[in-house]
């Protein structure tokens, strides 16, 4: 056949040495001017004008998060391939190392301090609850290269076959449940534990959320801290924790205190049940909501579930974005460049998700896809496409994907917790089961336990 199509499309991008600076069309979420922004008050802007402008550098590092998989030069690749016609430098391993250790980190964690936030309106699905945003406090640990440099900062964790084969920095995040954006974020090595570091995220709370913890995190100074700023706890403390009874609920919950803090006390048995059985967990939660007919403790109960939303996150940085890898940089200060990136990159294509669901009212932003988002938003940045918008276009071509193909609502499913990659065969003992059944919850409220 003679017949043939030719397709044109037009690249607007930055001029002269600038043009490789970009993110595809996640640069209208993180423009030239913010990026500047942070590079003048950081004192990072460059001197001169060459080949690798800080700026493009910048964006070098945040489309390594996109592409965690291959090495610089080819990240480099990416970000000029849509640029066909226009001359680019063609940078060398080394400069492009060099380039980003003259940017540093700081610039990066600029870039998370302007765009971290939840992003919700006050009507967007699962947000809020009873009026409060609903937050979430959790750690989890990545691990990083097993260079000289960073095993003086980061340490190995022991282990009964061996320990682990990479030191590990510790993350924790304070995350919206309702779209999974970060609030905030701090990291820094293992020999610090999970409540070490979440007294820094206190600074990013304020009256009008609620925030739910596991109970690593039921330390009395932590909820303290937390009261002061105005917002309210729900945490799970351990069953044989000794609260005083001051007065009981109609509800069965009773008043207590937690150090200066008047807290309220729910105990309760959750029963799922499933085609394999039935089994039974039993709860203590305390919270700062103490008057029971405005927050009643059924409710309060169904809500400590989203606290889940916070590790469904870290699944999404770690095993979607990263496909399980361990981190590239072989400093500490390069450790700090990149998580930073990695975050500032989940945080813009979270924003972008929550953009296009905010759409359709009514629409669950759990409903939005993130492998979606993610693999428009590789795609994009290779076309070079979005970079500069010449129209107003609200939801773009990210948000176009993930309304195009939502997700069902999301079912009532359980599923045994195992290790799905033990080190030994001998840690898993008997049938590991990892199927998802459909599930009922049962919840009953504790009238008779003694605290």
């Amino acid at each position: 056949m003679d017949a043939k199509s030719v397709i044109c499309h037009e690249v607007v991008v930055a001029a002269g040495p600038f043009a490789p600076g970009h993110l595809g069309e996640l640069t209208q979420l993180v423009p030239f001017e913010m990026v500047d922004e942070v590079l003048a008050e950081t004192g990072r802007t460059q001197q001169r004008i060459r080949n690798l402008p800080s700026r493009v550098v910048v964006y070098l590092v945040l489309a390594g998060s996109l592409f965690p998989g291959i090495g610089w030069k080819q990240v480099w690749q990416r970000l000029t391939a849509g640029l066909e016609g226009l001359a680019t430098a063609t940078p060398t391993a080394g400069a492009l190392a060099q380039a980003r250790r003259r940017v540093g980190a700081r610039p990066l964690r600029g870039l998370f301090d302007l765009l971290r936030g939840p992003a919700a309106g006050i009507g967007a699905v699962g947000s809020r609850w009873r009026g409060l945003l609903v937050c979430a406090i959790d750690g989890t640990l990545m691990a990083v290269p097993d260079s000289p440099a960073n095993q003086a900062e980061f340490v190995k964790h022991r282990g009964n076959n061996g320990g682990a084969g990479y030191p590990s920095l510790r993350l924790l995040v304070l995350v919206s449940c309702g779209t999974r954006t970060i609030l905030d974020a701090v990291f820094g090595p293992t020999t610090n534990g999970e409540t070490s570091y979440a007294p820094r995220l206190v600074r990013s709370l304020r009256e009008g959320m609620i925030v739910l913890l596991d109970r690593n995190f039921a330390v009395q100074a932590l909820v303290e801290a937390i009261t002061r700023t105005g917002a309210h706890v729900l945490v799970r403390v351990k069953e044989n924790r000794r609260l005083p009874v001051l007065e009981r609920f109609p509800d069965g919950s009773y008043l207590s205190r937690l150090g200066a803090v008047a807290v309220r006390v729910i105990d309760c048995e959750i029963t799922v049940s499933t085609s394999k059985g039935r089994r039974t967990g039993a709860y203590r939660l305390v919270t700062t909501l103490t008057c029971p007919h405005a927050h009643p403790a059924a409710e309060l109960i169904r809500l400590y579930h989203e606290r889940w939303e916070v590790e469904t996150s870290y699944l999404e940085i770690k095993s979607t974005i990263l496909g399980g890898r361990v981190l590239r940089a072989r400093t500490p200060a390069g450790v700090a460049q990149e998580v930073f990136a990695l975050l500032v990159t989940y945080q813009v294509l979270r924003l972008a998700m929550a953009d296009a669901t905010a759409t359709h009212p009514g629409t669950d932003p759990d409903r939005a896809s993130f492998s979606i988002a993610l693999n428009t938003a590789r795609d994009l940045l290779v076309q070079a496409a979005g970079v500069i918008s010449t129209a107003v276009d609200l939801v773009g071509t990210i948000g176009r994907r993930v309304l195009a193909d939502l997700m069902p609502d999301r079912r009532i499913r359980t599923r045994p917790r195992v290790v799905k990659r033990a080190i030994s065969r001998y840690n898993a003992k008997g049938i590991v089961d990892r199927t998802s059944y459909k599930a009922t919850i049962s919840i009953d409220i504790l009238t008779t336990r003694t605290p």
